[in-house]
């Protein structure tokens, strides 16, 4: 019974990783329909997001028959209320890419970013794409150490947001407001994405130690 038990942990685990790639793929994508103003890529990446709900759904029931038949304990239990959560992570990892596609589809033959700033919003896809990635090591490892990198990872974002917000809002912008207007989501919508990113990372080390993220670290410092 324990056996199939931690079968279904690993299923859950094996979900998450593929939910987040789906987030860093069509965050890629969502990213290069924005430079290029391609409405098909666009779309494309809406359709990667399309279906996060139901592999969160999927997770969702899974982990509460695993409450309910399985009677977990300790870790066991940490496991899987933190599967849920961290769906929930990744869903809204998605969604937010969804927001970041459809500005691209709606200024449609227009691009939403201007060349003065084609280079913040190139690298916030490019940061984007490497929490992504790094969520998903996170995931498959259960490494708090690798989980806490995240934040520096979520470093590199925050950096390019206020670089972002200082040029829309210059006096020597020339672009008009509704470009600001959109620029500021957009950016909005990057920083958010890394930060759910980040989260999964935390909640992986409450998952693997028990502790919280800030008392994990800590105690990690004390023993260094």
């Amino acid at each position: 019974m324990r056996t199939e038990f931690h079968d279904n942990l690993d299923h859950l685990a094996g979900q998450l990783q593929v939910m987040c790639r789906r987030d860093r793929d069509a965050v890629a994508v969502a990213t290069d329909a924005l430079l290029a103003a391609d409405v098909g890529l666009a779309e494309q990446a809406l359709d990667l997001c399309g279906d996060l709900d139901v592999l969160r759904d999927r997770i969702e029931t899974t982990a509460v028959s695993l409450l309910a038949l399985q009677a977990p304990v300790a870790g066991e239990l940490r496991q899987v209320v933190t599967a849920i959560q961290l769906a929930g992570n990744l869903t809204r990892m998605g969604v937010l890419t969804g927001h970041i596609a459809d500005i691209a589809r709606r200024r449609h033959p227009l691009t939403a970013i201007p060349e003065p700033v084609h280079p913040i919003v190139a690298g916030m896809g490019a940061a984007a794409v490497a929490i992504a990635d790094g969520a998903i090591e996170v995931l498959g490892s259960g490494d708090p150490h690798e989980a806490a990198a995240l934040d520096d990872q979520d470093d590199v974002m925050d950096g390019l947001q206020h670089d972002l917000l200082t040029a829309v809002l210059a006096p020597e912008w020339t672009e008009g407001i509704s470009a600001a207007v959109d620029l500021t989501l957009i950016g909005r919508y990057y920083e958010r994405f890394a930060d759910n990113a980040v989260e999964v990372g935390r909640r992986t080390i409450f998952m693997a130690t028990g502790h919280t993220h800030e008392t994990w670290l800590s105690e990690k410092a004390h023993r260094q």
